[in-house]
């Protein structure tokens, strides 16, 4: 960090008219707004026009600079807060890697409290989780496979499941629909990303409808969920919480068949009752699940690892899942001894202020999903410059093909992204390197928000708002076309 601090500032007195360091918050621009620019390939259009010409509404947010020195290139409102989105994740990856490490393993173990004697456990066997958020069907089938091996054939006493290894809550943002699988629970003992997958089939008597915890080897049925249909039109989807969980789902909304993962709010009763029926499948009979708070002592019969923290973040980035960043964030910070969920998002805004001066970053979760969430571009760049680098992050992010007008990829554009997306409704975010054809690397972070829009969106409607599609579409447009503005300006 003290390097690229010097190198910055070095970079900044040989080029005044690039702007100052990313050194110290707030950050200002010496540049005037951008404007067209003539390059060698023609005029460059201003800043200003491709933000008039999307027609989003609220605000348009952005800094870029370049990603070896932090040297500020170009700026608009970088110190304003605003909803991150799924780019929180690039903070979590952060947090997470410098608190657990990137050799970090999540581990789920099966522990015997008792000797094990003619293939009979002595005593409970417990279903232990580690918070590995990425925990599927096929491991716990693995596991039952290795039990058998071991050459256990029951337990005398019962079938416990833990999961006090991360705190648990109900649903990572309580304002969201709760049949959205993306909002599941979280908690130390995790299974499918907590997600319940119900299928329903039209048949000459009605419908057919279960659930199910399929992966890509097995697939149990669930008893811990059930599915009812409904007389109605909307709701589409109803919960009832319990040990069972109850959904019913409305008969208009069905078709003639398929599927959807809905969240589950009680993971832990969820993982064991799957577990018993991969066990039972073995020839280990289990008796049905049974939560506890304090884990038992015990050996350890079967272990399952995680992969390593780097390859677990690479998939959370990949693919936005929620769960991982909540579950992740939540192991970081206690490490830090911060044990409560809402508090552990100030912990990591917290980090970030005295890992790199990020002034107006205040996050509420890890994962971005929840609204309240605010943090500034040139933090999110800050980030990215200072800690970046040494945490290999561009790594974990995915490549963001350039497009054209009509969405198709170009082939072979000389523009590489690799970068993190986020998006709510009427909120679409873009953080993350690019490099240049002259071969200039940079580092930006693109915030667009209608705030007040997606506020005001009806409960009834937030899973797919009338217009967020084209709104997003939009916005995407614009955060290619400032990238394309940047490597045609400053790329050389």
């Amino acid at each position: 960090m003290a390097g690229l601090t010097r190198r910055g500032v070095l970079g900044g007195l040989i080029s005044a008219t690039a702007g100052p360091v990313l050194a110290n918050a707030p950050l200002r621009s010496l540049m005037p707004p951008a404007r067209p620019v003539q390059v060698a390939g023609g005029t460059v259009a201003a800043a200003a026009d491709l933000i008039r010409a999307a027609q989003l509404g609220g605000e348009v947010a952005y800094v870029v600079a370049d990603a070896a020195t932090g040297q500020l290139l170009e700026a608009r409102k970088p110190d304003l807060a605003m909803p991150p989105a799924s780019t929180a994740k690039v903070i979590t990856s952060l947090y997470a890697l410098d608190h657990l490490g990137a050799g970090y393993r999540f581990a789920t173990r099966l522990i015997a409290t008792g000797p094990v004697a003619g293939g009979i456990v002595q005593g409970d066997l417990v279903l232990a989780g580690g918070g590995d958020p990425t925990l599927n069907t096929d491991d716990l089938g693995d596991m039952a496979a290795a039990l058998a091996r071991a050459g256990v054939r029951g337990v005398s006493g019962r079938f416990l499941v833990w999961a006090g290894a991360l705190p648990y809550i109900d649903a990572i943002d309580e304002t969201q629909p709760v049949w959205l699988g993306y909002n599941p629970a979280v908690s130390g003992l995790n299974l499918n990303f907590n997600r319940v997958n119900f299928v329903w089939k039209r048949t000459s008597k009605g419908y057919e409808v279960g659930m199910d915890a399929r992966a890509e080897r097995f697939a149990p049925k669930v008893y811990s969920a059930r599915v009812a249909i409904a007389e109605r039109d909307l709701p589409v989807y109803s919960y009832r919480g319990g040990k069972v969980e109850q959904w019913t789902v409305a008969r208009a909304a069905l078709g003639r068949g398929g599927s959807r993962w809905l969240p589950v709010r009680r993971p832990e009763l969820y993982a064991g009752d799957v577990f018993q029926t991969l066990a039972r499948a073995q020839g280990v009979p289990l008796p049905a699940p049974k939560p506890v708070d304090r884990l038992p002592g015990g050996t350890v019969l079967v272990s399952h690892a995680s992969a390593d923290l780097r390859a677990v973040l690479r998939d959370m980035m990949k693919y936005s899942n929620n769960m991982t960043a909540e579950a992740v964030g939540m192991a970081a910070s206690l490490r830090a001894g911060v044990t409560n969920h809402v508090r552990s998002g100030r912990a990591m805004s917290d980090w970030a202020a005295a890992a790199c001066g990020a002034a107006h970053l205040r996050v509420v979760d890890h994962s971005g999903l929840a609204g309240a969430s605010r943090v500034a571009a040139e933090d999110m760049v800050r980030l990215l410059t200072r800690l970046g680098p040494q945490a290999g992050l561009r790594g974990l992010m995915k490549p963001i093909p350039m497009r054209d007008a009509n969405g198709k990829k170009i082939a072979g554009s000389p523009i590489r992204v690799e970068a993190k997306t986020g998006t709510l409704n009427f909120i679409s975010t873009l953080a993350g390197y690019a490099s240049a054809p002259g071969g200039r690397e940079m580092a930006f972070a693109i915030f667009t928000g209608d705030v007040a829009r997606r506020d005001a969106v009806p409960d009834s409607q937030k899973e797919r708002p009338p217009g967020v599609g084209a709104w997003v579409k939009r916005s995407k447009w614009l955060q290619q076309q400032l990238i394309e503005r940047w490597s045609a300006v400053y790329g050389g």
